[in-house]
Parts: C-alpha cells; structure tokens; sequence
C-alpha cells in the first residue's frame, strides 16, 4: 500500500505520541418516513466501509445480524464493524491511530486526545466542514455540540450526539432496600454515608448476613468533588476565569470523605483495579446497593434482578446538595467523535457521510435502537415499543447500533431496550429534574497546546495520589505537599494560563 509524505509523517508523529501517552446510551417511540436522499442506490454496487467502535451490550451484534443486514440494505454498503470493549477501548484505539492502517471510521472516546490532534494537525484525516452542511439530518444535532468539536475552526469530526441530561456523575440507589430500611432518598452526602452504613449494616437483602457492597464505584467518584466543589469536571467558572478544581478545598474534603468510606467498607477494597464490566456484573449479583452510571444503563443490571427479586429497583438521584447548592452534572452534548482518515477516497468519504446522516434521521435512529418492528419490538395501543426476547439476542440497543446511528434526543438517557413504560416515564422526571439544576462544564472545545503534551502525565499522577489517599496508602498531608507544588509548577501554571486565554476568546 503506497503512503503519502504527509501520512508517514502523521504515522511516526502518532507513534511517539503513543509511547509517551501509554507510559504516562432512544427514548423517542415515533416514526417518519424514510430520507430517500440519504439512503444508497440499489442499482450501484454496495459500498464496503469498515468501522471502530465500542459496545455496551452483553455481547457485541455479529456479522449476520438481521438490523446489521437491514442498514446495509437500506444504504446499499456492507458494513465491516469491529465491536471493541470499552474495557480496552482508548489502548486499542490508540494502536489503530498509530499504526496509520485505519478503518474507513474510526471513534475516538477522548474528545482531547493528543495522538488524534496531532494526527489531524499532520493532515490525517477528512477537513469535513465543506461536506456536512450537505447532510441534513447531522445538520439536526445542535449547533453548540458542532461549535464545541470543531479543531482550529474547522470541523474534522462527527460528534457521536448524546443528551446534556440524564448521563453519568450521579449515583443510583436501590430504592427497594431504602423503602425495606425505612430510608429517605438522599439528597447530601451526610445522607449519603448514612445510607452506605445502613445497607453495610442492616441487611437490606435480607438474607440473614452482612455480606452486602453499600457502593461499587464503577472506577470514578468524581461525582464527590462536583458535588462539594459545584462544578462539573477540572474546570470551574469564578469571577470570570477557569480556576482548578484540584486547588480547591472541596476536592481535598471529596479525598477525606471516600476514605472514610473506604476504611468502613463502604466499598471494594480493589476498586481501582476494576474493569467497568467487572463492576456490572458484581452489581448483577444483587449485593450493590449504590452504583453510578447514567440512568439508562442501570436498566441492564436491573433487568437481571428483576428475574430473581420482581422488587429489585435502582432509582437515579435527581441531585445531590452540598453548602453550594443542588448538583447535577450536564454532558457536553456528545460522547467521543467519528473520525475519516484522508486515505479514504473523497466519493467514499461522501457516501460515509450519507451512511452517518440515515442513522441521524429518524428512520434510521429508530431502526439502531429498536430494530425491526414485529421481530423486535411491538406496539401497545398507545404507540409505545415493547422489546421482544429477539431484540436482546440480537443486541438491538441505543448502546450498541446506537454507538454508531445517532440522533439528538434528550430521553435518549432515559429509556433502555426492555425497559417497561412507567419506568421511562420516571426517568424522563428525572432527566427535567436534572435539567433544572444542571452545572455545565465551562471548559469544553477549549484547547491547551501545553497540557495536549503534558496534561496526561499530570493527570496520571494526580489520579494516582487521589486513589493512594483514598486507599490509605497515603495521608492528606501527601495532597496538600503535591498541590502545593503543582500551584508553582511551570509547565502547570502554563497550562492554567492556557486555558484562560481559550476561555476569554470563546467568550469574544
């Protein structure tokens, strides 16, 4: 295979990248006619397109699966989808983009990835932004979520849309052992340890033992420091500027909190080390009673209880309270982009395109996320779709198909194939409620050439000294000493200044 100046370039650039790198959820229940426009032409050859992406279904769909057949009949393409776990998804991502032998789509989970910015900064992949405006249904994702994953101006990636409401940062609680123990929903974390101590203690499964897990992280408690901090991410709007959450006394007060319950048990002693589908299936084991994730997703474990225990209910916070306020995180709009490398044809990067703007309407995102109609779902009388065994054989999910063909729908979060009628109302309440009182993260699409080099060696060590803290490995004194460091570090300040300077301008 002949390879351009420019690629080999980008190919050895990503390759030092990645040494340097490695070291260191379709509430709608509507239907539309199908966009003709988007669709392939069934008197040309079909186009073969291969594509990277993750899954979050027990199983990936395979090869012959009957909703792959019918998008690959409806857009006249044989579709080559490599389904990765999100267990390995960023090392593997990160292999594919240094090697330079890529699939026709790639995604990318890391919207600030450095090796995919400096692949497309070596010209690696598509400068989309004359083309898109040719495809209305993409054109139908918000404007705010295109202005956000533009680089240097210029739209290089297909967002991969999600709501703002209704993701993960909260935690979910089975509401059936609160009701058992006589517990109200809680809205603090004082609330919060005494609901982890009441399951720990009070067997809330009543199986006559203290064998129950209060909480299972799912390897992230960020959620702790946005609650005591009021901000949602790294950054936080004050007076104008970005300041660091790492600098401020809510993320040292977050460090306090979850050693407390960690030392109590709280949770499991090798958290960390976790895998997110090992965290899921220990909460299928109905020994959980605390577990974040977006709304949605918590469905799949529920499902599994309800087979054994018909009481068995996790219930999404709405919020959480601290001095600050009621917290509630917002996304940014999409999770992880879709990228077209250059050594793809121009007519076939068109006709990925077309392929991505059927998924986007509504013909397309129904048939993702529900499949085909009387195979894997029927109707009530009230037009509602009711999941058939198929569908789950088949791996029909807005977290599988639906990683690919996406749509902007704000329930998209509250509903999950299977999930009974009343459920997903409740969740859309949630998902207002949410809304309401939502913190946004101020510092999405904004770059830092200095932290793109630097930012994953000082994220990795701040995360580690979280989590030694947090395990007792290391005492609070350990943080104050590493931040008080970091506050006159040259490369970090840099960074800080960085991003101001990108905030300011965005705001112009």
């Amino acid at each position: 295979m002949r390879t351009s100046k420019m690629e080999r370039a980008a190919k050895t650039t990503a390759i030092a990248i990645l040494a340097t790198t490695m070291l260191s959820a379709c509430a709608s229940n509507s239907t539309t006619a199908p966009n003709d426009s988007t669709a392939g032409k069934v008197d040309e050859k079909p186009e073969t397109i291969s594509i990277i992406t993750e899954f979050n279904t027990p199983e990936a769909p395979g090869p012959d699966n009957p909703v792959l057949k019918e998008f690959e009949k409806r857009t006249n393409t044989k579709l080559n989808i490599m389904w990765t776990s999100p267990n390995s998804y960023t090392d593997k991502i990160n292999l594919v983009l240094a090697s330079g032998e890529m699939p026709d789509l790639v995604k990318v989970l890391d919207f600030n990835s450095s090796l995919m910015r400096q692949m497309i900064q070596q010209g690696a992949f598509w400068d989309l932004t004359p083309y898109i405006k040719n495809y209305p249904h993409l054109m139908e994702y918000p404007s705010t979520v295109w202005e956000k994953t533009k680089i240097s101006g210029k739209n290089y990636l297909i967002p991969s849309v999600r709501p703002l409401h209704g993701g993960p940062g909260l935690p979910i609680v089975r509401k059936d052992w609160l009701d058992k123990l006589k517990l109200k929903v809680p809205e603090t974390l004082d609330d919060m340890y005494n609901v982890m101590k009441a399951f720990a203690e009070n067997d809330p499964d009543g199986n006559g033992k203290k064998d129950t897990i209060p909480m299972v992280p799912r390897n992230d408690l960020s959620w702790v420091e946005g609650v005591l901090n009021h901000s949602n991410g790294k950054w936080k709007e004050q007076n104008g500027k970005l300041i660091d959450t790492t600098f401020e006394p809510g993320t040292r007060e977050a460090l306090l909190w979850l050693n407390k319950i960690y030392k109590e048990g709280f949770m499991p002693a090798d958290y960390a080390i976790m895998k997110e589908t090992q965290s899921e299936d220990l909460v299928k084991t109905g020994v959980a009673g605390i577990y974040p994730n977006t709304i949605e997703a918590i469905w799949r474990v529920q499902a599994e209880l309800i087979k054994t225990n018909p009481e068995a209910n996790f219930l999404p916070l709405s919020y959480l309270s601290s001095a600050a306020g009621k917290y509630a995180p917002s996304t940014p709009g999409f999770s992880g982009v879709y990228l077209i490398p250059k050594s793809v044809p121009e007519n076939k990067m068109k006709k990925i395109l077309a392929l991505m703007d059927y998924g986007a309407s509504e013909e397309g995102f129904m048939l993702a996320c529900y499949g085909l109609k009387d195979i894997h779902y029927t109707t009530d009388k009230e037009g509602f779709k009711v999941a058939t065994d198929q569908a789950f054989k088949d791996s029909v999910s807005q977290s599988s198909f639906g990683k690919i063909f996406e749509r902007y729908d704000k329930y998209l979060w509250a509903y999950r194939t299977g999930m009974p009628k009343e459920l997903f109302e409740r969740n859309k309440k949630i998902v207002d409620e949410r809304e309401a009182v939502t913190v946004n993260d101020p510092s999405v699409g904004l770059i830092s050439e200095t932290w793109l080099k630097a930012g994953p060696d000082f994220t990795k060590k701040i995360g580690d000294l979280k989590t030694k803290v947090i395990m007792g490995q290391e005492p609070i004194e350990a943080w104050d000493s590493f931040v008080a460091k970091l506050k006159t570090d040259a490369t970090y300040t840099k960074a800080i200044e960085e991003i101001n300077q990108a905030y300011q301008a965005a705001k112009k």
